[in-house]
């Protein structure tokens, strides 16, 4: 993974990392390189379940993601990132008021990409590995992709 990327294209991946469902998430991507990507959330109350524990879908939805975009900065410019598989550890409760997401690329191919992604809970007394995340990714031609109404 010795690809570096331009400028424009990290932009690039700022940009578009954040619409849609992970927008309303809150999700941000903070740190972008070749085969890897740093997000973050900033807790807010509706992000929190029945205890006051961050919830776990999205952690589970920040950790696809971000690997997902890890992936994304190693393909052509005219492929999509689809995920294929998905493994979740959750290791403890995260109840901060950030998490932080570090996700990167084990094994690159043409068409299938093995990624991992680790989220982290921002105590006030440090961070704390949460959850672990293996990702299988298929780059795919976005030509192939064709929307539905």
């Amino acid at each position: 993974m010795n690809k570096a990327l331009s400028e424009d294209r990290k932009k690039f991946f700022q940009k578009d990392y954040s619409k849609g469902f992970v927008a309303f998430c809150g999700l941000e991507a903070v740190e972008i390189g070749a085969g890897t990507l740093e997000s973050r959330v900033r807790i807010k109350e509706e992000h929190r379940q029945q205890d006051g524990f961050i919830h776990a879908g999205l952690m589970a939805t920040m950790a696809d993601h971000t690997a997902g975009y890890a992936a994304y900065t190693l393909i052509p410019e005219d492929h999509r990132i689809l995920t294929v598989e998905f493994k979740m550890n959750f290791m403890r409760p995260a109840y901060g008021e950030t998490l932080v997401c570090r996700a990167r690329v084990l094994k690159p191919g043409r068409k299938m990409l093995v990624c991992e992604a680790e989220v982290f809970d921002q105590r006030p007394e440090g961070e704390a590995l949460v959850a672990k995340t293996l990702t299988t990714m298929a780059s795919v031609p976005a030509s192939d992709l064709a929307k539905k109404p």
